[in-house]
């Protein structure tokens, strides 16, 4: 399919073939007819973009402490790495969009395939031919206005017509909630300042809904427009407006102000409270200055209020990504029910927005949008739509797609890699590394976002780019598969791979549950199965090597110490989701576990953990955690969010048989034995054994080198992680119990 992409380096913008994402559940997939480009957003984002590193710099810098903070936690080399690698991958753009359901995800029995619908939301209703959306963010575009008798009903029959005027449905449910957040009631006079496209819709359905609206824009084009289509009078200047308003209310004020307008200055909250009468809301819906004046806002003791974008929902991962709705008894209007009552108007004929439509661009003209909302041809406009030939054929698209990248043919006796998930981590870290050793050949990579696929195969010279993982585990030059997906999707695409025949590489966490840990202990066990290696990277560091060298003297049990600063993440965060990410304890502290066992040399046989007060801050992820192995090694992992990130980031204590081994974030290592003392350092920064831990996959694929971590051991630090959570919960030691889980998985199966 097509998409708009922006570079976030230059701003640049291009049309790129790239795959259709894939339906995830929940989700509707929508054959996109029109999309709406804000001029507002999309503007101060291309604006943006297209800053030098210095002059991003100076207006976000939020992310310069961000950048600064990792540069002394993990270094330059690690720091200038992540940084280039976001800015290069391609953003995806556009918010507001309307089309054809094609298809329907798990979940969802509300909509059906061939519903027309508007479609909202950040990454999700972006200007593409297909775009992927949440239930939440969707709502069905009513066919009540074809028996209506507004002016122009010859149009009506058009269903490419409704999905035009759908696809301002986000920008209608903004102003809308704009509106009830100044309580507005029928009667009440209002005052517009900014009459761009917000201000234009906000004036209509203030009209719509009884009052009295007077609008204000330094621009008298849009001035007269919104004279046509609402307001009841209008101007372009800030004198002429405060006067018009004292007159039209006489003398009074109006009742509520709402500010439409986009400029960092703070002239249009003071303006309005000029304006307002004695206790009037004052509601800021465009992005304005607001450096509010005490003394206007004090004597006529007003209240000011900030709208936030499309109603309650917006910004909770529940309500928007897992579809949990607010009962209407608690919430009347949410974001959702904001957009299908805008949709409302439009059906039943109270909007007149044919007449805010400027400009249309054929899909493959889109970057011409942005010329027009930059101010580049210097053209006046308003809505300014993105349209898609062929959305309202009929015919049903091929939604599995394969698309060639590279025309390099793999090697004679090379290792065909595929690719699941081309995240940050993915890109970052794990391809490079791959990418460094001969002999492996890039064949295909799939990711749920098409941009991101297209944008990994390009980088790493990938043969194709897909949204199914099935092209990948059905094509025979793959022989390897590599899983950086979310962590509720490992097990399941480790199990369709090894069933594929394809050895895997699985990024940790290997599993969620016990159940899924079974079905790939007997995957595993299979004849001729493929070898699994989880990505447990930590063993393979150079000073962790070193380490284990040095204790592998010692022949007693060792007592070990494992302190981790992780550093806080909001609880709403995706790793602390439950179903999505698991939480911290199974997503991070699972690489702990497995170093305990490392350095042990054996798998725990009992757990305990317990969690700090927790304030309400914190989600289950300030732990400290006891492990008992097989052969009388004691640990103890403390897993803290409540630190400072400015802090080190892990600290490793082990002692036995008189000897004393530090190891500091895997910048420092210090060994000690006899009353002597031999400190390493990291010469070219932190190094956790990444490059090394793709080396020894490929090692052991070509049979030089058995599995680079026993099965045992996989199975084991997964075991004991899953029970450690649950540890949590109750707070009493676990079992550990190995051989009898293996045992018991194997008979299970059999049994079935």
């Amino acid at each position: 399919m097509k998409q708009l992409l922006q570079d976030a380096r230059t701003g640049e913008l291009r049309v790129a073939e790239v795959p259709a994402p894939q339906l995830l559940p929940g989700c509707v997939l929508v054959r996109v007819v029109a999309s709406l480009v804000s001029a507002g957003t999309e503007r101060a984002s291309a604006e943006f973009a297209s800053k030098n590193l210095l002059a991003k710099a100076k207006a976000r810098p939020d992310l310069v402490r961000d950048v600064l903070a990792k540069m002394r936690r993990d270094g330059l080399a690690s720091t200038l790495q992540t940084v280039r690698s976001r800015l290069v991958q391609p953003q995806s753009v556009g918010y507001s969009s309307a089309g054809v359901v094609v298809a329907v995800g798990d979940g969802i029995a509300d909509i059906s395939v061939g519903d027309r619908v508007a479609c909202a939301g950040a990454g999700y209703a972006v200007h593409a031919e297909f775009a992927c959306v949440p239930r939440m963010l969707v709502a069905k575009i009513s066919d009540g206005r074809e028996g209506s008798s507004r002016e122009g009903s010859s149009r009506e029959g058009s269903s490419k017509v409704f999905c035009e005027e759908a696809a301002f449905g986000t920008v209608g449910a903004i102003c809308l909630h704009g509106i009830r957040t100044a309580e507005v009631a029928l009667g009440d006079t209002v005052a517009v300042i900014g009459l761009g496209l917000l201000g234009q819709i906000t004036a209509q359905l203030l009209k719509a809904a009884g009052c009295r609206v007077f609008g204000m824009d330094l621009l008298r084009q849009r001035a007269d427009l919104a004279i046509g289509s609402g307001a009841e009078d209008a101007c372009t200047g800030a004198r002429e407006f405060r006067d018009l308003c004292f007159q039209k209310t006489g003398g009074a004020g109006v009742d509520s102000v709402l500010i439409t307008a986009e400029t960092p200055s703070s002239e249009p909250v003071n303006l309005a409270a000029e304006l307002a009468r004695d206790r009037a809301i004052v509601v800021a819906v465009g992005t304005v200055g607001m450096e509010l004046q005490r003394k206007l806002y004090y004597e006529k003791e007003l209240d000011f209020r900030v709208s936030r974008s499309y109603g309650p929902g917006r910004y909770d991962a529940a309500y928007e990504q897992k579809g949990r709705d607010y009962p209407i008894g608690h919430v009347r209007w949410t974001e959702t029910r904001n957009l299908a009552a805008f949709l409302q108007f439009i059906a039943d004929g109270k909007l007149n927005l044919p007449s805010l439509i400027t400009h249309r661009f054929p899909m493959e003209q889109a970057a011409r949008a942005y010329d027009l909302i930059t101010g580049t041809t210097r053209e006046f406009f308003l809505g300014v739509l993105i349209t898609y030939a062929g959305a309202e054929s009929g015919t049903t698209p091929n939604l599995s797609e394969k698309i060639p990248v590279s025309a390099v043919a793999p090697s004679s006796g090379s290792i065909g890699l595929g690719v699941l998930g081309a995240g940050s981590f993915a890109q970052n870290t794990l391809l490079p590394a791959l990418k460094a050793i001969p002999g492996v050949s890039f064949i295909g990579v799939c990711n749920a976002t098409g941009p991101r696929s297209r944008n990994a195969a390009e980088k790493f010279g990938f043969s194709y780019c897909a949204n199914s993982e099935s092209e990948l585990l059905q094509d025979p030059k793959i022989s390897a598969v590599l899983i950086a997906t979310r962590h509720h999707l490992h097990a399941s695409q480790a199990l369709a791979a090894l069933r594929a025949g394809k050895a895997v590489f699985c990024e940790k966490p290997l599993c969620l549950s016990e159940d899924e840990l079974a079905a790939l202990v007997c995957a595993a066990a299979e004849d001729h199965a493929p070898f699994l290696m989880v990505g447990f990277n930590r063993r393979f560091a150079p000073m962790a090597v070193e380490m284990k060298r040095f204790l592998s003297e010692i022949h007693e049990p060792l007592a070990i110490h494992y302190r981790v600063n992780a550093g806080y993440i909001p609880a709403d965060h995706w790793v602390n989701d439950s179903e999505q990410g698991g939480g911290r304890i199974l997503g991070e502290v699972c690489h702990f576990v497995d170093f305990l066992c490392f350095l042990a040399g054996a798998c725990p046989i009992e757990v305990q953990a317990l969690t700090v007060g927790n304030p309400g801050q914190y989600s289950m992820d300030n732990v400290v955690a006891s492990l008992k192995f097989a052969n009388g090694t004691l640990g103890t992992i403390s897993y803290l969010a409540n630190g400072d990130k400015s802090a080190s980031k892990e600290r490793v204590e082990v002692f036995g048989g008189g000897s004393v081994a530090i190891l500091e974030d895997f910048r420092r290592l210090e060994l000690v034995r006899n009353g002597r003392k031999q400190i390493t350092r990291a010469r070219w920064g932190q190094d956790k054994g990444h490059k090394a831990e793709m080396q020894a996959f490929v090692d052991a694929l070509r049979g030089k080198t058995p599995p680079p971590i026993p099965f045992e051991q996989v199975v084991g630090s997964t075991l004991a992680t899953l029970r450690l959570r649950n540890s949590c919960q109750t707070g009493q030691p676990l079992t550990v119990q190995l051989s009898e889980f293996v045992a018991s998985s194997l008979q299970e199966k059999s049994a079935h």
